[in-house]
């Protein structure tokens, strides 16, 4: 990690003729992706950061792509996708089904979206369900149902208005007998209440027309269907309150003072709504900017303190209780601390990262160390715009000055930038390790240390 730390790693890629991120004839920069990629400087500048600095040289440039590819559903029209895609199914006149079709419902369930929140312009994740009765004896390729909805979830966005867009454009462009849209949606919590995935904001939605919304009969049929398919405990709902974590703060210009750095920030993340084709001005968009800032807040840089203020030396030894403490081979005592959770902010895309640490180290009375103070270490080097090996690398190394004998470091961690932009990896996630001193000499005691994790966490 030097070599990067100093700069040098861009230097190398070319020395062995690696392909860098830019390419030999980059395509020509729109309009918008410059006033986006000026907007994200303005912010980046506001939180204390270097937009020099290596890792963050071409930040300005991928969250404009970022933004460009999870709203492009502004210069899409459903009618365009389904146009060409719908097929005669006649089938036998004498024996049509419920709804006057050769065929009856029709369902496409488990499809994975991401769309940008239109309160605090984070992404969030979106399981879809689309259900349509056919008629006028004609049906619609299943995938133009899965495009269709990416259209309508690639723009700002909150769980009920995409539900009711992805419905009507479907009745509109296929005009089936009728339509249904269920989605479970996730929000990522805050930094400061995440615990663990299972905390995310949950909310499930929907919408109806035709007779999949006069016939009862109908729409427990769609239940029953996605039950069949492991789809269990839908209880949609249509208040958004507290939807987004951001919600729960009121914010306007008033109570963000008169900073300027705040101001700029602001009119900078305007900028950016107004350049990816949506109004500023809309109400569910005026207060978005402020609460985007104040997101951003939580990720300031600041200085890196001494670990002796975030530990307690002094604590009683037999006050502090361990996850667990082993022997390995050589008697000396491996104490660990187990599924710390975090969230952070990824420097290249300004999109969250989260998941979990797992400590180990080499202790013994005078060096022991409870969770709240490892939890506070793990979130200090977490709230600030990183890297998942980097943080790894750093909350080792600020308890291997403390504690010299060994540490092993892991960190678990599932990133949204990965999984709702470029390749879309659904359910993918990763895994850093960084181990000093003894962990790094002795293979049997870094062995116990790594077999204790899916032992406590499951």
């Amino acid at each position: 990690m030097g070599a990067l730390e100093q700069g040098h790693y861009m230097d190398e890629l070319e020395e062995n003729d690696v392909e860098l991120e830019s390419d030999s004839e980059p395509e020509p920069e729109l309009e918008s992706d410059k006033e986006v990629k000026e907007a994200v400087r303005v912010l980046l500048e506001g939180i204390g950061e270097d937009c020099e600095r290596e890792g963050l040289k071409r930040t300005p440039h991928r969250v404009a792509k970022a933004f460009r590819e999870g709203t492009r559903g502004y210069n899409q029209k459903a009618r365009d996708i389904v146009k060409g895609a719908l097929f005669p199914e006649a089938g036998l006149v004498h024996i049509n089904g419920h709804t006057g079709a050769a065929c009856g419902m029709v369902l496409v369930n488990d499809l994975d979206l991401f769309s940008y929140c239109e309160s605090c312009l984070l992404p969030f994740a979106i399981r879809c369900h689309v259900s349509y009765l056919p008629s006028s004896n004609r049906v619609v390729g299943l995938s133009k149902l899965s495009r269709v909805s990416d259209v309508f979830a690639k723009r700002l966005q909150n769980p009920q208005k995409l539900a009711k867009e992805v419905c009507a454009a479907l009745d509109a462009s296929i005009k089936p007998a009728g339509v249904a849209v269920v989605l479970q949606c996730s929000h990522v919590p805050f930094p400061e209440t995440f615990v663990s995935s299972s905390d995310w904001n949950q909310v499930c939605s929907s919408a109806r027309l035709g007779a999949l919304e006069e016939d009862h009969a109908q729409w427990n049929d769609f239940l029953a269907l996605l039950k069949l398919k492991g789809v269990n405990g839908i209880e949609c709902s249509n208040t958004l309150q507290n939807w987004c974590p951001s919600l729960k703060n009121t914010v306007n210009g008033k109570n963000m003072g008169n900073n300027k750095s705040y101001s700029s920030m602001v009119s900078a993340v305007v900028s950016i709504i107004r350049a990816i084709g949506e109004d500023p001005s809309r109400k569910e968009l005026v207060s978005t900017p402020y609460r985007y800032v104040q997101w951003l807040m939580r990720f300031k840089t600041s200085k890196t303190p001494e670990f002796k203020s975030i530990l307690n030396l002094n604590a009683n030894a037999e006050e502090l209780k361990k996850e667990a403490i082993m022997t390995n081979g050589h008697g000396s005592k491996i104490c660990y601390e187990l599924s710390l959770p975090f969230c952070s902010q990824c420097e290249h895309h300004l999109i969250p990262f989260y998941g979990s640490v797992h400590i180990g180290w080499f202790g013994n009375a005078e060096r022991c160390i409870d969770r709240a103070h490892l939890l506070a270490l793990v979130q200090f080097y977490a709230c600030k715009l990183q890297v998942q090996e980097r943080m790894t690398r750093q909350i080792a190394e600020s308890i291997h000055a403390w504690c010299d004998k060994g540490v092993a470091v892991v960190v678990e961690a599932n990133h949204i930038c990965m999984i709702s932009r470029g390749i879309e990896k659904v359910r993918s996630s990763s895994a850093t390790i960084s181990v000093l001193g003894k962990f790094a000499t002795d293979p049997v005691a870094r062995a116990s240390f790594l077999q204790s994790i899916p032992k406590c966490t499951g």
